[in-house]
């Protein structure tokens, strides 16, 4: 059913192809894109602003959303909810949660919020997003969380320390400084994935719970590792940088064949990112993904018992209450 999609980060290398593929395939749908800078100083978003702009007819916004600061999050929330119920918007179809940052230079930045900028823009801010519009939904719908192979130990080649839940849950959000900043700074990213992957399991779990929300599901997919990703030129070493450009992307051929078969461009992972969003085909899945195909996810996101624990503080750091979401099983 034709719905209001909403998409975080939609001006990403991922996200505008997803865009591009949503108006061209899925023309029904009406299209919410956010981006931190809706400017037009921005050259990103100015580049999303000419994908929509090849199609006349299309029912796509652009919006501003600051990940980094929760209150923008929930304003934020209140104006869709509103524009929603007031019949401005059609209810939502999906939400694709895609937003990510990382930092592979420098020391852990703390947001005003007061949590490390990596586990906030990545994982809590979205997942009150997430929390805040669930009552938005029309009769059925989607939740996409973009997931990552770093999320497991021991697949991804970047990896120099294992991502992990720490016992202190605290832990997560408050990072210390450490004088290995890619190799740690990479861990914070992994951590971060195996957080909403950890996540996914229980939130749809309490969609299940609630009868208000049994038709709504959630699913994660690793859209595989994009070497033409702008991400592997921002906040990244220059070894990096060299490597995405004389290794990654001319022998993308051979890297797939020998190396790793999730090695692509960004454009095809945007095209399966957003048919996992709106094709019926994937109406009421509740699976992890690599590409598309049905995958496992990494055994320590299938602890149930660490899930509650994440569940619950993930509900306190995002402000997420019994009064402001409509997942009322939640609590």
């Amino acid at each position: 059913m034709a719905g209001t999609v909403l998409f975080t980060a939609a001006n990403s290398s991922l996200g505008i192809h997803a865009v591009e593929h949503l108006l061209s395939t899925y023309p029904e749908h009406t299209l919410i894109c956010t981006v931190r800078d809706a400017s037009g100083y921005d050259v990103n978003t100015n580049r999303l602003r000419e994908t929509i702009g090849e199609f006349p007819n299309a029912k796509a916004t652009i919006h501003a959303l600051d990940l980094l600061s929760l209150r923008a999050v929930h304003a934020f929330a209140d104006k869709i909810s509103t524009d929603i119920s007031s019949g401005k918007l059609p209810p939502l179809s999906a939400i694709v949660a895609n937003a990510y940052y990382w930092n592979l230079v420098g020391d852990p930045e703390i947001t005003q919020d007061a949590f490390d900028k990596t586990i906030q823009v990545s994982y809590v801010s979205q997942c009150a997003l997430i929390l805040r519009l669930i009552g938005s939904y029309g009769d059925q719908g989607r939740v996409v969380l973009l997931s990552s192979d770093s999320h497991w130990t021991g697949k991804n080649s970047m990896e120099k320390y294992p991502p992990a839940i720490p016992s202190n849950l605290d832990d997560l959000i408050k990072p210390q400084a450490y004088e290995d900043k890619a190799g740690r700074g990479f861990q914070r990213y992994a951590t971060a994935k195996l957080a909403v992957v950890t996540w996914f399991h229980a939130l749809n779990r309490y969609l299940q719970k609630d009868p208000s929300t049994a038709k709504i599901s959630a699913v994660a997919i690793n859209p595989g590792n994009l070497v033409d990703s702008r991400a592997l030129s921002s906040n990244t070493p220059p070894y990096m940088q060299r490597m995405q450009r004389f290794v990654l992307k001319p022998l993308l051929p051979v890297l797939k064949a020998v190396v790793d078969p999730t090695l692509r461009n960004s454009s095809q992972a945007g095209v399966d990112v957003m048919e996992v969003a709106v094709n019926p085909k994937f109406a009421g899945k509740r699976s992890y993904y690599t590409l598309l195909k049905e995958d496992e996810c990494a055994p320590e996101s299938r602890d149930e018992e660490k899930q509650e624990a994440l569940w619950k503080k993930t509900l306190e750091w995002a402000k997420i209450t019994p009064e402001n979401t409509a997942l009322k099983s939640a609590f």
